[in-house]
């Protein structure tokens, strides 16, 4: 029988409860219980982690966005400090890769070519006035190393591995120009759960368009952050969404948990 963790919502249960039933989980290898809904009424469907189905998807762990030295730093770099971000994701890394959930990277990447667009949306047109995520070509990677579009250091030992899957780039904010829903399907994955930047861009979009596609998405909500510029909250805005979309929402911590409820550990 595939061993099941379920992650629990912010107003479900107690901590003894949910300790005792991810030991219960342990022993005879099923838990399946729905979160109750929380004081706004929104039920919380909940997000069952399945060995062989479920799969850890990160977007955009590059400099630009999670590097002091990046270029959108002025504007995320607080949000991304507040919620720990940078160490929460690298623990989701860690969980994963110890109990062998599957690993996906969708990243951001711009070449020359994309910058002779003749229209983007305000987002997409400040990216490519700033230089974000730039390479100077889909075939060499010349000057990658330490730039605005490589992976942040710490994270190198778990993407670099020979077992992360890195695909395509995503060149505005969702999975739908790259290969992300392929090679989930060709690996039986239906299950994600999504961490990564930048929250109520490319994280929210990739949620959305999986949910689209059929799978089912839970977020983990300080393993992400937004800019934040004076009238604009992007992280409040996508919390939002994450709440009223996603199957489930829960932090590093209960998420670790239940990645190695799942596998046993």
């Amino acid at each position: 029988m595939k061993l099941r963790s379920q992650l629990f919502g912010r107003s479900s249960l107690g901590a003894a409860t949910v300790a005792s039933l991810i030991a219960l989980a342990v022993t005879h290898s099923v838990v399946s219980i729905t979160a109750a809904a929380d004081e706004s009424g929104i039920p919380d469907p909940g997000f069952t982690i399945e060995v062989g189905r479920t799969a850890l998807v990160v977007t955009d762990p590059q400099n630009d966005f999670l590097s002091p030295d990046g270029v959108t730093w002025g504007v995320v770099g607080k949000n991304v400090e507040a919620n720990g971000t940078v160490e929460h994701i690298d623990q989701l890394f860690a969980a994963a890769k110890s109990t062998d959930m599957p690993v996906f990277i969708s990243p951001h990447y711009y070449y020359p070519h994309d910058h002779e667009w003749k229209f983007e949306g305000a987002l997409e047109l400040l990216m490519h006035q700033i230089g974000m995520f730039d390479r100077p070509s889909a075939l060499s990677t010349e000057g990658f190393e330490g730039s605005g579009a490589d992976w942040l250091e710490q994270y190198k030992k778990y993407i670099n591995d020979g077992e992360t899957v890195v695909t395509s780039p995503h060149k505005v904010f969702g999975p739908e120009s790259n290969d992300l829903v392929l090679q989930l399907r060709k690996q039986g994955i239906d299950k994600v759960i999504l961490a990564g930047m930048s929250a109520n861009l490319c994280t929210e979009s990739h949620m959305r368009a999986l949910i689209e596609e059929g799978f089912e998405v839970m977020v983990v909500t300080d393993a992400t952050a937004a800019a934040q510029v004076p009238g604009y909250d992007g992280y409040q805005a996508a919390s939002i969404n994450y709440r009223m979309i996603a199957s489930h929402v829960a932090d590093t911590e209960k998420t670790v948990a239940s990645i190695k409820a799942a596998a046993g550990r």
